[in-house]
């Protein structure tokens, strides 16, 4: 979420209200009911159509929404009786509500768009405070059913149009496709370039989605320009590990290494900065969130959880050259095109006393802002993969994609605590 202090602190305020939550939140640890996929499918299934994609002799499942924007709610690299990845607001599809500024129904991969904030922002009114009071997601991000254009066993097309206006006052005239695609084990091999072992069980979807400028008139930086923003919540685990690769090098030169501000600095035994990698929790204990620029960020991004043995990949399309990327904070922005690439958010109470929004953790890319002639079109592929099993095959392929051993990525946090 690439948002702000002011988003969490009045707009979840009002949703944490409303929505409440599913999990036991009395003690420190985040305590999260395990859920097979078929239990998931099966309440997903009481509120809205979902297709699965993947044979019934296929271990690899997916469950995609066509309600919610074509969004992948959960998937499974164990059939039916395996593990659910998706986070699931389980409480707001049981009260039938709809709510005024959001509708947080969960989902490991959702597509959104941006900016969220400043003088281009599309969450906005023109001429509105930055407010929580004003701040409203449009319908077309929240409720509005995509068309569903072609279907088989394992892809999903799905597509839709509409006109959004930013905070500035322009329209967008435009139309959105999104194809959820699941791999095979020789595709989820070539797509990473390493041998799968078959003692390795594993589940991977690659989403296509682009945006195309269907109205007459150029999108122009000095009016504003839109993202393609996926946005992926999952269970969280004490246990969890969010691993982020980084470009290195100087910082007068390439800025930063991480952005980790976003709702007060996040203490140095949640966020590790080594001279590989990143590490942040994901154990949805202590709200916080972190981000990465085009000139530290690279295609990948994971996390790992210990405890069942899981390793999560996020590869996505980030083109050369490229340097202008939305920004979202809630302000009048001196420097509107100087976004993130790449975020990870961790859920929690948002002050003492009240309650998570889940938990859940988040795994986030966007693409370049799209600066489109009419009829062109921008496209962001983003590929998640799931990998299960022993813990010195997943290591081969940790190693292999985020340069990082899984024995460093658990004893991070535990040099800390020692």
């Amino acid at each position: 979420m690439k948002n702000s202090l002011i988003y969490f602190s009045l707009v979840l305020t009002l949703l944490f209200i409303q929505c409440g939550n599913r999990h036991h939140t009395e003690k420190k640890e985040a305590i999260v009911e395990k859920m097979t996929f078929e239990d998931d499918l099966r309440f997903l299934e009481k509120y809205t159509d979902i297709i699965v994609l993947g044979k019934d002799s296929n271990k690899g499942k997916v469950a995609v929404s066509p309600a919610l924007q074509g969004r992948v709610m959960t998937s499974s690299a164990k059939g039916m009786t395996g593990s659910s990845y998706g986070w699931i607001n389980r409480k707001l599809f049981e009260s039938g509500d709809t709510l005024a500024h959001i509708n947080v129904f969960g989902g490991e991969e959702r597509f959104w768009l941006g900016p969220e904030g400043g003088q281009f922002s599309i969450f906005f009114e023109k001429g509105k405070e930055f407010t929580g009071e004003n701040w409203y997601t449009p319908k077309f991000l929240d409720l509005v059913p995509f068309d569903i254009i072609e279907q088989s066993e394992d892809k999903a097309v799905f597509r839709k149009s509409t006109s959004l206006t930013n905070y500035s006052g322009f329209t967008f005239e435009l139309e959105a496709t999104r194809e959820v695609k699941l791999l095979t084990r020789s595709a989820i091999a070539d797509e990473l370039n390493i041998e799968l072992s078959d003692e390795l069980s594993v589940v991977a979807y690659q989403s296509t989605n682009t945006i195309k400028n269907t109205s007459a008139i150029s999108w122009e930086k000095e009016t504003g320009l839109l993202s393609i923003w996926m946005l992926g919540m999952y269970n969280p685990s004490p246990e969890i590990t969010v691993v982020i690769p980084y470009v290195q090098g100087d910082d007068q030169e390439l800025g930063a290494k991480v952005i980790d501000d976003y709702f007060g600095k996040v203490p140095a035994d949640r966020l590790i900065v080594t001279e590989k990698v990143i590490f942040f929790k994901g154990d949805g204990q202590q709200r916080g969130k972190i981000g990465l620029t085009p000139q530290r960020a690279k295609e990948v991004l994971g996390s790992y959880d210990s405890e069942s043995n899981t390793l999560t990949i996020l590869k996505y399309t980030k083109p050369d050259g490229m340097a202008d990327y939305v920004n979202s904070k809630w302000e009048i922005q001196d420097e509107p095109y100087k976004g993130d690439v790449v975020n990870s958010y961790n859920d929690g109470a948002p002050e003492p006393g009240k309650a998570p929004l889940g938990p859940f953790y988040e795994l986030e890319s966007s693409s370049p802002a799209a600066a489109l002639q009419s009829g062109q079109s921008l496209t962001h592929i983003q590929t998640t993969f799931h990998f299960e099993g022993d813990e010195s095959q997943l290591d081969v392929v940790a190693q292999s994609i985020l340069g990082v051993s899984l024995e460093e990525v658990k004893s991070a946090f535990n040099k800390i605590q020692q």
